[in-house]
């Protein structure tokens, strides 16, 4: 089963194959795809989250199709002490507020099955844009890098059927990850 791995190194394998299936998110009632592979690959899965409500950049309050203020999910996700990512979450507020979202605890699966649970399902797939980008002097600090130094990123786009984009998350890595996707050959 595809899952995010923590190498002997401190590297990430992070999987993508099957990750944001609702029997892996929720898997012995884990809050997230993150939660629920680092437990399977024997870690000790933690997120340091805050919530709050703030204007999206500019490309993903475009992605998102909203102007003005989003509900933000910002997250260390951690394997015991060791900080693995930096997460961030934008949400529209209208899907946010249906959805019950803007808690810290999103209880089992996460925010992907509260907003299926609200309507806002994001179907069969999801489209994720790998890409580097500089690091913040937040990020810097947090990963261990230099401000400026490209960090590997995964912008995750989530949409429901009818094509709405409900949520867009950037996962941020620190040097020695790696990110393994599937590809259809027909």
């Amino acid at each position: 089963m595809a899952q995010n791995t923590i190498r002997a190194n401190g590297g990430v394998l992070r999987d993508a194959r099957s990750r944001y299936r609702t029997e892996n998110r929720e898997a012995d009632g884990a809050h997230g795809a993150y939660e629920s592979e680092t437990r399977r690959s024997g870690g000790a899965p933690r997120a340091e989250v805050t919530v709050s409500r703030a204007e999206a950049p500019a490309d993903v309050a475009e992605l998102l199709g909203v102007e003005g203020p989003v509900v933000v999910r910002a997250r260390r996700m951690l394997d015991g002490e060791r900080l693995v990512q930096l997460a961030t979450t934008w949400i529209p507020v209208d899907v946010a507020e249906a959805a019950g979202v803007e808690q810290v605890d999103t209880g089992k699966g996460g925010i992907i099955s509260r907003m299926r649970e609200a309507g806002f399902d994001q179907g069969a797939e999801a489209v994720e844009d790998v890409d580097q980008r500089p690091a913040t002097a937040d990020q810097a600090e947090a990963l261990g890098v230099d401000e400026g130094a490209l960090l590997l990123t995964v912008t995750h786009i989530g949409q429901t059927a009818e094509g709405r984009v409900v949520e867009v998350t950037r996962h941020t890595y620190g040097p020695g990850t790696t990110l393994r996707y599937g590809v259809p050959l027909d």
